[in-house]
């Protein structure tokens, strides 16, 4: 569950630490005094594409941190599995930071990708907002709440399907690699046969390129060589080189060391320094003599040099690229030379493939409409426990043309709401109000087979009064028992239902306008109360009135 909700300088608020309760969380407040900038905060924590709007325009940094508590093996091994490991107290920290249009996530102080902040959020929380319950007109999302519903059944098979698939989709693109005329076919072949004896023909060898670069620089370079090595040579060995220098300087001080006995260790210096000085120019003179450059030399080696580049251009700049390069088509060769019996073998494999996976695409069909028709009656009595007295409610199923991962399957919600009138999609029966309490009549339901310990309800009660929302506080409460419910309203009805009841309310401090975030007590509850069901005069007999609906609210809890 949501333990903690930090937010720092995101529009009006400056700091709010909002600690969240088990059940029923409420937070209420007056018409633009912030309350959808918490919606916002927690979704800018999720990874949602923050409004620059909610951003401060003197460039200070905005950042949002959830504390949440995880229990349950299920769970930790859910998250294990995206690389997250709750604290030792069971603790997982997500934080984001907005700063210069630069976005910082954080899981736990480590530093997360968008993607992975999302795909671990998904595991702990669920916004359920306007935009939620417009989804509904979506077939698409119709089916996403069936297999949520049915997971546990499906599960198994989905694996398999999803396997299948991939394998099915192998299949089709090898047998599409054959999807060729005989003219082509034999074309390609004539190539390819030319490609590869130019590669055997020119007999590679690993490392060559390399050696003939290195002795064609030498080559091109010799007179630049000999003409150093000749310096050098003169240097190191002629009369007024370094080495009869040496040997001067090495008897001088032997003359000198008969006389004090302090200049035998730079004596063995300089004769050490005569003898390295000889065997260098030892060495020159070796390696000059030992040098050849013949003109005939350098022309084969040009030759072989301009036909091994090409080959690079064609075929990879490596040894090991051209050598794969060769293996690969002799592949492709071996292929169409046994064009026909690998084709057919190819179409047997697809084949198989298809049968196999349209075999689980129908066994995962048949568990959708049995789960379907548990999905139907029980949407049902939640529609009619949110006040949809004569409801009527139905999955339509349609196969698809093709298969797909997801299976063969499209399926629709329809529904009647009034007594006589036939079944039709929500988007021709369904107002803003009703699709709120649809979605919110399929959420009670999943709860039970709902993992998502944390469920947030935003404009859950638009366009309702009275009775309906009565029984959408009572839903709401429902819910509560088994999950942790986070829910904004403007109806007394639901607030009064609350386990943890917030004020989010406008003031004004250091000459600027401010959001503050404030749990209430039982008498701030009761005023709070009053304020929903009269406005600005709160009379006694409008306290009276809150009083009794929190006590009714309460007796409901006790026997639900």
């Amino acid at each position: 569950m949501l333990l903690n909700l930090h937010v720092k300088n995101l529009a009006l608020i400056d700091e709010a630490d909002v600690n969240l309760g088990e059940g029923l969380n409420i937070l209420t407040g007056e018409t633009g005094a912030g309350k959808s900038i918490l919606i916002d905060a927690v979704n800018m924590a999720l990874g949602v594409k923050t409004s620059r709007g909610l951003l401060r325009e003197n460039g200070e940094p905005a950042g949002v941190e959830l504390l949440f508590g995880v229990s349950g093996q299920e769970k930790e091994e859910a998250l294990g599995v995206l690389g997250v490991t709750p604290e030792e107290d069971g603790s997982v920290l997500i934080a984001r930071r907005i700063s210069h249009g630069k976005s910082v996530c954080r899981i736990n102080d480590e530093t997360v990708t968008v993607s992975r902040l999302r795909a671990v959020t998904a595991l702990l929380i669920d916004i359920h907002g306007q935009h939620e319950h417009q989804s509904l007109l979506h077939k698409a999302k119709h089916l996403e709440i069936l297999d949520s519903y049915a997971r546990v059944r499906e599960q198994g098979v989905r694996e398999r399907l999803s396997e299948a698939y991939r394998t099915l989709t192998g299949a089709e693109k090898e047998l599409a690699s054959y999807e060729m005329g005989e003219e082509e076919r034999i074309r390609e072949m004539d190539f390819l046969s030319y490609e590869i004896g130019e590669l055997i023909q020119a007999e590679l060898k690993d490392g060559e390129i390399e050696e003939l670069e290195l002795r064609h620089r030498q080559m091109v370079n010799g007179g630049r060589i000999l003409e150093g090595l000749g310096r050098a040579m003169e240097y190191a060995g002629s009369e007024t080189g370094a080495g009869d220098l040496l040997s001067r300087a090495v008897r001088e001080l032997s003359e000198a060391a008969h006389y004090d006995d302090g200049l035998s260790e730079l004596l063995s210096q300089a004769e050490e320094a005569e003898g390295l000085v000889n065997d260098l120019g030892r060495a020159l003179s070796d390696y000059a003599s030992g040098l050849e450059f013949d003109d005939r030399e350098l022309s084969l080696l040009e030759s072989r040099l301009d036909l091994l580049h090409g080959l690079q251009a064609k075929y990879g700049e490596t040894y090991g690229e051209m050598t794969e390069a060769l293996e690969s088509r002799r592949e492709r060769l071996e292929t169409l030379q046994d064009f026909r019996e690998r084709k057919q073998a190819a179409r047997e494999a697809y084949e198989t493939a298809r049968e196999e996976a349209y075999g689980l695409a129908k066994e995962l069909s048949r568990i959708r409409k049995e789960e379907a028709a548990k999905l139907t009656d029980a949407v049902r009595e939640a529609l009619v426990d949110l006040n949809f007295l004569e409801v009527r409610f139905s999955v339509e199923f349609a196969e698809l043309s093709g298969i797909s991962a997801n299976g063969i399957d499209e399926i629709e919600f329809l529904l009647s709401t009034n007594p006589g009138e036939p079944l039709k999609p929500l988007s021709q029966v369904a107002s803003g109000g009703e699709l709120s309490r649809i979605m919110l009549a399929i959420k009670a339901v999943l709860a039970d087979s709902d993992d998502i310990p944390t469920l947030i309800f935003d404009e859950i009660d638009a366009g309702i009064s009275g009775r309906t929302a009565q029984r959408v506080s009572e839903k709401l409460n429902d819910i509560g028992r088994s999950h942790q419910v986070i829910c904004i309203t403007h109806l007394p009805q639901i607030a009064a239902m609350a386990d943890c009841h917030y004020k989010i309310e406008k003031t004004v401090r250091g000459g600027r306008t401010v959001t503050e975030v404030t749990r209430l007590k039982d008498d701030e509850e009761i005023e709070e109360l009053g304020r929903l069901l009269g406005g600005a005069a709160i009379t006694e007999a409008v306290k009276k009135n809150a009083r009794e609906m929190k006590e009714l609210a309460k007796n409901r809890k006790q026997f639900s």
